[in-house]
């Protein structure tokens, strides 16, 4: 029986580089503890409105230099903390000596892939090896993505090369999709492979996990739900597969659990998203169960927080009313006012889906109040969505709810306003709240103004929660085709190629 070409005994694979300790980086923390440094990259990451996901293990990483250079994100994040500065004075590689052919220069036989699908060293080789069950020529690289999977995979260089090719020839929905590659996700479709084999996991199969989580949700921010969905399960399942397989440590154990139950939350908001309402609530009580076995009181109120907002859209408002109360229950003892405002929005949806304008103002009125007392440290990283745009988003749909169109679309232009326009999803949604609120209001020629601009995102965005906003938008507007630009729209919406 011919061996395996990644086991074979005729081959004498090259031993990983030991990575060399970021000394630089170490003294710039100075007295401070990793926790309260990487507390300190948070805040100024807010300060030029970025989006970081710094932890004490993310500062550990990097000053045990197995960080050899950050993706861009964290890029402008320290530099805008040491001004002056260079990526090289604060310890790291330049770029090109960790990615694409300048790397191979230095290092021409890439390092060998391990035989099992769990095994991940360290970050610089293989972080995400948990999700790996088939090799992914064309998985995409993304010059703008924050969560670059070229920080943690250096040394694949000749497929570096492939994925830029890729990015630049492919469709938004394909590149979208071949992102997820390093999870072991099929270029052309659905992945059905579980992970091969298992063992115990360790940090590093912990870490891969929750960077899949944060991979995910950067996805979805970008291009909508449609066409990730389906891709996300066989990392959801080799996350189960992690927690079945057990952990040597507890603290490895408890990431496990809530890196899985955030995982199942991702992939249920993609099903929610995309208008799969079942499948989306079963992989919510997925998360809550995992939750209750693991006594996380954080991952309790996410779950919750999500099961409120699916029971609102699917019509079932007293049941959206009860789990954004159980969600405010759990996330109480976790001291953050920003999650508090979050779930008090939830109640506001299900208290007018009720009709219950009292109840939904009162909501309305606690959460606006807890957003103002700011960020802190206790704020989930899944949390990172929610800023100024979605607090008048959320209150444009309660508005819209109630039937005060006024209002609704008022709130609905704040959101367009304020939202970061590279998050095209939520630009999309906004959108399309502010063309329906309008129509409604009985302005058909800046409701298809703004209709026309949802349509040009489309490009970049596949919602259905758009599409069916848009859809309702149509209708309404239907009897007003002489005003202007009205007829525009509906006959490029008209154009749109029905879902199968």
């Amino acid at each position: 029986m011919a061996s395996s070409p990644t086991t074979s005994s005729s081959q004498s694979p090259r031993p990983p580089r030991p990575p060399r300790p970021n000394l630089a980086f170490r003294r710039l923390r100075g007295q401070r503890s990793p926790g309260e440094f990487a507390a300190a990259v948070r805040r100024a990451a807010r300060e030029i409105d970025e989006r970081v996901s710094c932890d004490a293990r993310y500062i550990g990483r990097v000053e045990a230099g197995e960080i050899r250079c950050p993706n861009y994100a964290y890029e402008r994040v320290f530099l805008h903390m040491f001004p002056g500065r260079t990526l090289t004075d604060l310890g790291f590689v330049p770029r090109s000596a960790v990615r694409g052919r300048g790397a191979r220069t230095a290092e021409v036989a890439p390092a060998p892939r391990t035989t099992s699908p769990l095994s991940a060293p360290h970050e610089t080789d293989g972080a995400y090896e948990p999700y790996v069950t088939t090799h992914d020529p064309y998985a995409s690289y993304d010059p703008h993505d924050p969560y670059d999977p070229h920080e943690i995979d250096d040394q694949n260089h000749e497929e570096s090369d492939v994925q830029r090719r890729a990015f630049m020839s492919g469709g938004t929905a394909t590149v979208a999709a071949a992102s997820l590659g390093p999870w072991g996700l099929a270029f052309g479709g659905t992945a059905e492979a579980a992970p091969r084999s298992v063992r115990r996991a360790g940090e590093a199969e912990a870490g891969a996990l929750e960077e899949a989580v944060r991979k995910i949700r950067l996805l979805d921010d970008r291009h909508g739900a449609d066409g990730l969905y389906r891709r996300a399960a066989a990392p959801l399942r080799a996350a189960y597969a992690l927690l079945d397989a057990g952990a040597a440590r507890q603290a490895t154990t408890e990431r496990l659990h809530t890196g899985a139950g955030e995982l199942a939350i991702s992939v249920g908001w993609l099903a929610h998203d995309s208008g799969r309402f079942d499948d989306a609530r079963s992989h919510y009580a997925e998360a809550l169960a995992t939750a209750r076995v693991a006594r996380d009181p954080a991952l309790e109120a996410h779950a919750f927080c999500n099961t409120s907002f699916l029971a609102r859209d699917a019509g079932r408002p007293r049941e959206a009313v009860r789990a954004a109360q159980a969600a405010q229950y759990a996330a109480r003892p976790l001291g953050s006012a920003r999650l508090l405002s979050l779930l008090a929005l939830r109640e506001a949806g299900g208290w007018a889906g009720l009709a219950d304008r009292t109840g939904c103002e009162q909501a309305l009125t606690r959460a606006q109040a807890l957003y103002g007392r700011g960020p802190c440290d206790a704020d989930p990283e899944w949390m990172s969505f929610y800023g100024d745009a979605e607090l008048a988003g959320l209150e444009a749909q309660c508005w819209s709810t109630l039937g005060d169109w006024q209002r609704a679309a008022h709130q609905a232009r704040r959101a367009t306003r304020l939202q970061d326009p590279h998050f095209t999803r939520n630009l999309a949604l906004y959108t399309a709240e502010l063309a329906d609120d309008l129509a409604r209001a009985g302005h058909p020629d800046e409701a298809a103004a703004a209709g026309l601009r949802v349509l040009d995102l489309l490009d970049e965005v596949q919602s259905s929660r758009v599409q069916t906003m848009l859809a309702g938008t149509a209708r309404v507007l239907l009897p007003h085709r002489r005003a202007s630009g009205v007829s525009d729209f509906l006959e490029r919406h008209r154009a749109l190629p029905r879902p199968a």
